[in-house]
């Protein structure tokens, strides 16, 4: 990372601020605000000028203020919005020491999801409403007052909001006070924060309510949401709550902050932010009916809620120094909300859940267009392009392995050191390492360096000797498309080995830190797993012997996220070209007798993938096969919900309903689904929720235009956010044309928030008959969304053209980007475009090998 003194994006270290008094005042009808901020700093040497962030504020008067009270008023006001940066010049030079910088600016409420924001939303009565709202992650708090935006410049905050006196106002700090001002407006004073970052501080105005708050040994915890949606609040408190006893207890510290207030936000571009005591959700990730909600929508609010409480200490007490450690916060955050998870609903299994995440990093990684996972941030832009996979699931996922090979208790000891040892302070990302380090004497930051430094990741291969007493194992990168060029990366690479003897099972650790090693084991082994408990960032290759020891013992002698991990493999093994799509369907078949969600998760999307590559009779011949393996699944499991069912169970029968009637046509599976359908539309709650999620999807992908009435209907009247998430996406599934043209439109028609659109144009793009239809809107109207969208969300968005593998399609899909750029992420692009280069290939090289296996 270049030094800061020479980053012109960084703002001088000579003027460090401590405090704000911060004053707004937002007009919700005119969409504009006044504000005024009071910088407490101390400045390190003589200077006739200050520099400050300010971006889409014009501040109108600027004073410096010395420790006696005198003013000196800057001459001139220098706007720079390319640097985002204010200029306060003065004639005569101020003098090192304490000053305190007195500001006055306006602004606008953007309709940009970011900065400070304004959204609107329909009350059940039909009555639009206006909120005004913050999102300031990265750089975004210098649109709603000038301040010295980077982490490194922690200060405290108090903040004093304005607003019609019928309004609800909640900010970072407690409410010390309201006061009427006599003519519809209130002032509404906060309590001063600790010291953080500028881009957690929050306010939000609006017709809120908040629930009744809840003691958790002795922090405030209440829900602040939309009039009217209070009945969708009790999980998410329930949630909350124990996610604050859990990390106060895991990290050792208590909740650094006064209270915490988790805010439904109509609209947000991100799923929830991290702000001090104010963290801020979409409404379908904090407001939620227990009782009609899948098992996938409730672990995803439970997800997200404990990520962002972990994020109290982890990003809030303890900071990255600059953005380049943005990936830390995110990934630390992805990890603990993970182990939050899975103590909250243990049923849920979610670290082998965990495994669907990290295959979705693989995929990223997998590509000669991946970037390791620190990279160097210099401006906003950059900074931007770091939410990624990435940074969430990879980042995650290389803590989980750290964690797993060094031990929970020591890695949980050497976190609460770290905490301890930097908290209200910045740490750059080898801090962390360097406290593993000293509690647990093991080389964490050697491990790490190469994981966090390099990119890409390896692939293990491993073999046993003819007497069974030597393991043998070799890296190398794993790639979907072969290089010209030879890769000589080696990774520090903690291997977990599980060995079965004559005596029994026992686990192997070893680091592997060479391009090959011999491992000599005490007692020959008959078989043997590379990663054990799936947690290693790496794929596994076996020798013949060792895959056909594992394959034939494997429901005995593997976990089902070892089973997991087999098929995961496997698939990327085809993705590459070095397995059959033929060879991967006689795989599948092995797996009949499975019973495991997490197993039959993975199975269910390779089955999906090898459901594009043939056309005609081929193509209901692999039905059939498919018909074949999950009609016995779902015939032990059963269409009818049981008492005994578990939450996993629950989840299961839904993706054999999915599986079954989208990639079987199964007759029975698509009637049943039909039927279903109608008994929900009729009664919500005679259909056991992941059941009627997936009938769902299943009438949606088969239905007609009266069907699509119906679902349109349920979509603007919906009963929950998850209610209206699960019909928007099911109206990209219709097969015709003109359906998928209604769906369209409403992206730009303002029927669909901004903050949704993206997503639903990405499925539509997924959709089998008509996702190049879906395309040609996106690329027909590529100005508008530019223009309408939130400039992070457009790259997400194209996410969806990785489906569209005939080779015309994709020629056109490259030759668009040949002459188009997008606002943020272009490494994310070209992300996307190399992996539609691979479906494209995998499309070309197996179609005809497959479809003759299938017919002959």
């Amino acid at each position: 990372m270049p030094d800061a003194s020479t980053n012109p994006h960084r703002l001088p270290s000579f003027v460090v601020p401590s405090h704000y008094r911060i004053f707004l005042e937002p007009n919700l009808d005119e969409a504009t605000f006044f504000g005024r901020v009071e910088i407490e700093v101390e400045i390190g040497q003589a200077t006739d000028n200050i520099q400050i962030n300010s971006a889409d504020l014009q501040i109108t008067s600027a004073v410096v203020r010395d420790a006696v009270g005198g003013d000196t008023a800057a001459s001139s006001v220098g706007h720079d919005e390319n640097m985002e940066r204010a200029t306060l010049s003065f004639d005569s030079k101020l003098a090192s020491g304490p000053y305190t910088i007195v500001a006055e600016f306006t602004g606008i409420l953007n309709d940009q999801l970011h900065g400070f924001y304004r959204s609107k939303f329909t009350d059940d009565d039909g009555v639009e409403h206006t909120i005004a709202t913050t999102q300031f992650e990265s750089t975004h708090a210098r649109r709603a007052f000038p301040c010295f935006d980077e982490p490194a410049f922690k200060a405290s905050y108090g903040v004093t909001l304005v607003v019609p006196d019928d309004q609800f106002a909640v900010s970072n700090g407690p409410t010390i006070s309201e006061t009427n001002l006599g003519d519809g407006r209130k002032s509404v004073l906060f309590e001063d924060t600790m010291i953080m970052s500028t881009y957690l501080v929050a306010f939000i105005v609006g017709p809120f309510e908040a629930t009744d708050p809840i003691d958790v040994d002795g922090v405030p915890l209440r829900i602040v949401h939309p009039i009217g949606k209070g009945h969708l609040t009790d999980y998410s408190l329930e949630a909350g709550a124990f996610a604050l006893r859990f990390f106060s207890k895991y990290y050792g510290i208590p909740y650094p902050g006064q209270k915490l207030d988790m805010v439904a936000v109509p609209d947000f571009a991100f799923g929830a932010m991290e702000n001090l005591g104010c963290i801020t959700y979409r409404e379908v990730l904090l407001l939620v009916d227990k009782s009609r909600s899948t098992e996938p929508e409730l672990l995803r609010v439970a997800d997200v809620i404990a990520h962002e409480i972990a994020h109290m200490w982890f990003g809030d007490l303890v900071t990255m120094e600059w953005w380049n450690g943005i990936w830390l916060n995110e990934a630390f955050a992805t990890f603990m909300a993970t182990m939050c998870s899975d103590n909250f609903n243990a049923e849920w299994g979610r670290w082998n859940q965990f495994s669907l995440e990290r295959s979705m990093a693989f995929d990223v990684d997998s590509l000669a267009n991946t970037r390791p996972i620190e990279i160097e941030v210099n401006s906003p832009v950059d900074a931007e392009g770091m939410f990624d996979l990435l940074t969430y699931e990879k980042g995650g996922s290389v803590l989980r392995m750290l964690e797993q090979y060094l031990g929970e208790e020591e890695f949980k000891d050497g976190i609460s050191y770290y905490l301890n040892k930097h908290k209200y302070g910045n740490t750059e990302t080898n801090d962390l390492w360097d406290a593993i380090e000293h509690v647990t004497q093991q080389p964490a930051r050697r491990i790490m360096n190469s994981w966090i430094f390099q990119k890409g990741y390896p692939l293990v291969s491993a073999s046993i000797s003819e007497n069974g007493s030597t393991i043998t194992l070799a890296q190398d990168r794993f790639l979907y498309t072969e290089s010209d060029v030879e890769d000589t990366t080696i990774w520090s690479v903690p291997i977990v080995l599980k060995v079965g003897t004559a005596s029994g099972v026992e686990e192997v650790r070893y680091l592997l830190e060479e391009k090959s090693s011999e491992i000599q084991l005490d007692t020959p082994v008959e078989w043997a797993t590379a990663n054990a408990g799936g947690s290693g960032f790496f794929r596994a290759r076996y020798s013949p012997e060792m895959l056909k020891s594992l394959s034939s013992t494997m429901f005995e002698n593997l976990s089902p996220i070892e089973r997991y991990g087999l098929i995961d493999d496997t698939w990327s093994s085809v993705m590459a070209g070095r397995t059959s799509a033929t060879d991967f369907l006689d795989f599948a078949r092995s797996f009949q007798s499975e019973t495991d969600l997490d197993v039959w998760t993975v199975l269910s999307g390779c089955l999906s993938g090898l459901d594009k590559l043939v056309e005609g009779e081929a193509l209901l011949q692999y039905k059939a096969a498919v018909r074949d393996l999950a009609q016995p699944a779902l015939a032990r499991l059963g269409w009818e919900p049981g008492e005994g069912d578990s939450s996993r169970d629950l989840e299961l029968r839904g993706l054999f309903v999915r599986l079954l009637a989208n990639v079987g046509d199964d007759e029975l599976a698509v009637k049943n689904a039909g039927d279903l359908h109608e008994s929900y539309m009729r009664d919500a709650g005679s259909v056991e929720p992941n059941v009627a999620a997936a009938a769902t999807g299943v009438v949606a992908s088969k239905g007609d235009s009266a069907k699509y009435e119906v679902f349109l209907a349920k979509y603007r009247n919906p009963s929950t956010p998850q209610e209206e998430r699960r019909y928007q996406s099911a109206l990209s599934a219709f097969p015709g044309e003109a359906e998928m043209d209604r769906t369209l439109a409403m992206t730009l028609d303002g029927t669909v928030r901004t903050q949704d659109a993206p997503h639903l144009l990405a499925v539509c793009m997924r959709n089998r008959e008509q996702g190049y239809r879906a395309w040609e809107f996106v690329k027909a109207n590529w100005g508008q969304i530019n223009k309408d969208f939130p400039a992070n969300s457009i790259v997400r968005m194209l996410s969806g053209v990785t489906s569209l593998s005939q080779p015309e399609q994709a020629d056109d899909v490259i030759a668009f980007f040949d002459n188009h750029e997008v606002p943020q992420g272009q490494l994310t692009l070209k992300q996307t475009l190399e992996k539609l280069r691979v479906n494209v290939a995998l499309r070309k090289r197996e179609s005809g090998p497959f479809t003759e296996s299938l017919t002959s």
